[in-house]
């Protein structure tokens, strides 16, 4: 009798190592499919953009927008293979990643065909998602003057230089200010050697946007405004001098909505994506914390962004443009604490993020500069606020 329950005991422990060898979804193969899913929303949000962008500008400008759109993906994607990636995760320098180590990531060169190579290639895909979005931010910035040649340039320099020495700081594990920056002591514990122990930003508020937002914000300021953007002014100075600012509203609310509903979706899979694992014991939980801050905050910046038109600006009532970035602008700003926030936290960076980004365009239109998306107030200043 007791052999034969020993025997019982093996085979079950023999069916049940099969049947977790054969699971559907193990655990390495559900952080693929998780990060694959994420990925997949983060790349729509291209979608988002280019709708949003199309829709915020005047018709005769729709094909140029989209055309940069396309190229933004096109170009970044063969940037981020051959240079950018390893940039931003590779060596050990605190300051830019460097080649040498046997998993090196320029050209994928060093991820070969074992057992973790898909989760890798993955993961390269996902960081090209939001080098990808940093660099399409820009385009709203200077949409209906920049020359193509001077915005793929722009596009090559942001995304094979400035974007992966950023990333490198924050998020690899030798940045200077990356929180994964440290080693385990004689104890076990770890201890930080970033500078003043690093800075989380959990899925670039700063590391993407405030990037984005403020290379927008100059891009525009060298540029100049748009012809019939403000007031010509004819005082006798040379050349005569911008006065106060006239509308020159988008030619498709509808696209500006849609574009705005798509970002948001989008949004989940940046947000919720950057947790990078769904196999371990607590993923699943700061999982759906990351989903209920990001609905809250997007939601409260919007209202808040809205009401506060309403009630300060003279001439201005129900507008689309307003509700779209204030929704973006509480996206922006809950994308650093998503993961750590409590939801009356995510509640207040959204209200907050709703008035910086008002308050905020307001700031550079005093200052005469013309930004048709509001990208430096949604994403320069609110990725600050953020």
């Amino acid at each position: 009798m007791n052999a034969t329950v020993e025997e019982l005991l093996a085979r079950l422990e023999q069916l049940e190592a099969r049947v977790d060898e054969h699971s559907l979804f193990p655990g390495a193969s559900a952080d693929v499919l998780f990060l694959l899913v994420a990925s997949l929303n983060v790349f729509f949000m291209q979608c988002g953009f280019g709708m949003l962008e199309a829709g915020s500008v005047t018709s005769r400008s729709t094909q140029a927008i989209l055309l940069k759109n396309l190229l933004d993906a096109c170009l970044s994607a063969f940037i981020w293979w051959v240079m950018g990636h390893g940039i931003a995760f590779d060596g050990t320098n605190d300051f830019i990643g460097t080649a040498g180590s046997d998993m090196s990531s320029f050209f994928l060169s060093g991820y070969g065909s074992g057992p973790d190579s898909g989760y890798h290639r993955v993961f390269w895909w996902f960081q090209w998602t939001f080098a990808a979005a940093a660099g399409t931010i820009v385009s709203g910035a200077v949409a209906e003057r920049a020359q193509l040649l001077a915005y793929l340039a722009y596009t090559f320099i942001l995304t094979a230089v400035i974007y992966p020495i950023i990333v490198h700081w924050c998020w690899s594990e030798a940045g200077w200010l990356s929180t994964k920056n440290g080693h385990v002591d004689s104890g076990g514990n770890f201890t930080s050697d970033a500078v003043l122990d690093g800075v989380i930003d959990f899925a670039g508020s700063g590391v993407v946007h405030l990037t984005g937002g403020t290379a927008g914000f100059f891009g525009a300021l060298i540029i100049g405004p748009r012809h019939g953007r403000f007031e010509v002014v004819y005082d006798g100075s040379k050349p005569p001098r911008r006065g106060r600012p006239l509308q020159l509203p988008g030619h498709a609310p509808v696209l500006q909505a849609l574009g705005t509903f798509i970002l948001w979706l989008g949004w989940y899979g940046f947000n919720a994506g950057s947790r990078l694992t769904l196999s371990s014991g607590d993923d699943s939980a700061v999982v759906g914390r990351i989903v209920a801050n990001t609905t809250i905050a997007a939601s409260t910046s919007g209202l808040t962004a809205l009401l506060a038109t309403l009630a300060f600006s003279k001439g201005r009532g129900y507008d689309v443009a307003t509700m779209c970035n204030g929704i973006l602008s509480g996206l922006v700003s809950v994308t650093a604490g998503c993961a750590t926030l409590p939801l009356w936290g995510a509640l207040i960076v959204g209200a907050i993020g709703g008035l910086v980004n008002r308050g905020f365009g307001q700031l550079v239109l005093r200052l005469k500069v013309d930004d048709p998306l509001e990208a430096s107030s949604v994403h320069g200043a609110c990725g600050a606020w953020g």
